[in-house]
């Protein structure tokens, strides 16, 4: 563990939050309804693991587990299909409530339509969701991954119908050729989960996307007698999913919000630079970004989710491999009487995160950060009374790290 977690309380000045109207709880329950429009819709679970809570000291900890998300082991399928709908309605004049899926497949609709190409770049979950719901809807995508993405990974997307290669670049170099493409193709859409000045209508629709997987999960806790968690950790690269999550649960709890956490990959944490730097301005990070979570290895913001996240986040988080690949173990093989979680690094990462938080002394100055600017006037330990939600993604592939050496990074507890 030569590698120090590093952690930056958010001091950045606020901003008018013009996009947190985006996951505004109306908009999400369009999202939700074409969602639920799906023959394969179900929700997945918000797994409660309560001996892993008692061991790290909080009251409960939820995780939202997407490896059951319409048999592609990921939520990313939710951004992209609620996007080519949003799409496909603003370009025949409707709303995207009159394009169910039984609308959207239909031969009228096809002849209405016609047919685009959807472009994007990926490292393999968000590429997969786009690729799956273009062969549903009757659609061509093309898809660009970074070099270092796995031979498996490209042929679970070639299975679903689409064009994909593997470019000797990075994410955010694969983003630039996709959206150039996109441009120089006739009827060329290019889908992605980042933002940027001049594109960022189809990334708000992806957000929402994602929103139906937060709404989920708002009403899971409910249904668990869990009425507000305290605090919220959620993965970040571009921040989609994070500035989805927080915007989401912002809205839900508007009057009194969770404690918002966000954990990015070290090599690749362009949010965590930011708020360290303090000034409100977005942060680049280049080159190769090596690291096992390659879901999070990007290093360009979602210029709409920074604006959220810099609004709500309480504390941004720069993990080391080592967090996640303990998230991992942790979650695979838990306390005993805890269900398993299958999870891939980037979704492990904000649970290891939490575990190092809660049980290593060098991180108490963090620890004490989270749970006292919540609740100062009644934590007078560590074993505070704290629900804690962790939205968490699960890759398809499951990579366990065969030649990382956790033998000496792991955290132990009682099977």
């Amino acid at each position: 563990m030569d590698q120090k977690i590093l952690w930056a309380v958010n001091h950045m000045p606020k901003t008018e939050d013009k996009n947190l109207p985006i996951m505004g709880l109306e908009e999400i329950k369009k999202a939700r309804a074409f969602h639920e429009s799906f023959p394969q819709y179900s929700q997945t679970p918000l797994t409660k693991l309560p001996n892993m809570a008692s061991y790290l000291g909080v009251k409960e900890v939820y995780v939202k587990d997407e490896s059951y998300r319409f048999g592609l082991n990921a939520f990313k399928v939710l951004g992209g299909s609620f996007a080519m709908a949003r799409y496909i309605a603003k370009e025949t004049g409707k709303d995207v409530s009159e394009l169910p899926y039984s609308v959207l497949t239909s031969e009228k609709l096809r002849e209405e339509f016609g047919q685009a190409t959807f472009f994007t770049a990926t490292d393999g979950n968000h590429g997969r969701g786009v690729a799956w719901a273009a062969n549903r809807l009757g659609q061509k995508a093309v898809v660009h991954m970074p070099k270092g993405t796995t031979q498996t990974r490209l042929e679970n997307i070639a299975k679903e119908g689409a064009q994909v290669d593997i470019q000797e670049m990075n994410y955010d170099d694969c983003v630039r050729l996709a959206a150039k493409e996109a441009d120089e193709t006739p009827r060329g859409v290019i889908v992605q989960d980042t933002a940027w000045d001049g594109y960022e209508e189809i990334p708000a629709w992806i957000m929402q996307g994602y929103g139906t997987m937060a709404m989920e999960a708002g009403e899971q806790l409910k249904a668990q007698g869990c009425e507000r968690p305290t605090h919220i950790f959620v993965q970040a690269g571009v921040g989609s999913l994070a500035g989805a999550v927080v915007g989401y649960f912002a809205n839900l709890y508007a009057d009194n919000p969770p404690t918002f956490v966000v954990v990015e990959a070290e090599a690749a944490a362009c949010l965590y630079k930011g708020a360290a730097a303090g000034d409100g301005d977005i942060r680049i990070v280049d080159g190769d970004m090596q690291t096992i979570m390659a879901g999070l290895a990007c290093g360009e913001p979602n210029t709409i989710s920074w604006d959220i996240l810099k609004n709500h986040v309480k504390v941004f988080i720069a993990a080391p491999d080592w967090v996640a690949a303990n998230g991992m173990r942790m979650l695979a093989a838990p306390v005993k009487g805890d269900a398993p979680i299958t999870s891939g690094e980037s979704g492990a990462a904000p649970f290891g995160a939490l575990a190092a938080m809660m049980t290593m002394d060098e991180y108490k100055d963090l620890r004490m950060t989270l749970a006292w600017m919540k609740i100062p006037k009644y934590c007078s330990s560590l074993q505070r009374a704290i629900p804690i939600l962790i939205v968490t993604r699960t890759l398809y592939e499951k990579a366990l790290i065969n030649n990382y050496k956790t033998g000496n990074t792991c955290l132990k507890h009682n099977h």
